[in-house]
């Protein structure tokens, strides 16, 4: 951005002050709130929100600098909905992080279910094996594990559901982060194997029916203030 059209002083501070009156507000509307979908507290939650990102402008576009929060969308982060009235089919659409934190526990899970299932399908991978261990011990599921992640999560991955692994991840040496699912219209089912070489390269915002997120941001910063959790 030029320095002709950056933000003044002046104008940043103006936005900062709105951020004070803005939270004022909100904590006044929690205060006094009557319920858990209180307009007041959604209307003064937004009204933060937008207060917020105004000052974070302002400031990045002046100072080059950024503020430590970070406010989630809301229900209208998606575009208009143009989908059909009544769709012949939908297309759910999950990402799930997960950080590895327990190495050792990965390894130790994914082992016992290959030792459980000596057909277990993983990614390839070399181990070094003893000279004096015998054949019928080199051909086990150890090889298959071995020592690699990338061996691992193949096994775990290809064991359990997706939604199996969400509700145990801790067993499996596995910290969630955050996920999304997304709901998309269509007007018929595609054809089998069709979409499979990329999966998540069609997907239209505007045929979006709903949307559901779920962010540390959220459980953190937005507990007391009624913040959306969902879009």
């Amino acid at each position: 951005m030029s320095d002709a059209a950056q933000p003044t002083a002046a104008e940043v501070r103006a936005a900062a002050e709105a951020v004070k009156v803005a939270l004022d507000r909100h904590l006044d509307a929690v205060e006094r709130r009557t319920g858990d979908d209180d307009p007041a507290v959604y209307d003064a939650f937004n009204a933060l929100a937008a207060a917020a990102e105004a000052y974070d402008e302002r400031l990045y576009d002046r100072y080059d600098e950024v503020t430590p929060f970070e406010i989630p969308g809301s229900d209208d982060s998606l575009p208009p909905y143009t989908g059909p009235e009544e769709p012949n089919a939908v297309s759910v659409l999950i990402r799930r992080d997960y950080a590895v934190v327990e190495t050792q526990r990965l390894l130790a899970q994914a082992q016992r279910i290959a030792d459980l299932d000596p057909d277990v399908d993983a990614p390839p991978i070399e181990v070094e094996v003893d000279a004096e261990v015998g054949a019928e011990e080199r051909g086990n599921a150890v090889a298959i594990v071995g020592g690699s992640v990338h061996a691992a999560l193949g096994v775990l991955f290809g064991e359990y559901e997706p939604d199996e692994i969400a509700s145990r991840h801790k067993e499996f040496g596995l910290e969630e982060g955050d996920s999304t699912l997304w709901v998309a219209a269509s007007e018929d089912l595609p054809e089998p194997g069709e979409w499979l070489s990329a999966p998540f390269e069609q997907i239209d915002p505007q045929r979006v029916v709903c949307r559901f997120d779920v962010s540390s941001v959220f459980d953190d910063e937005f507990d007391e203030a009624d913040g959306p959790d969902q879009v």
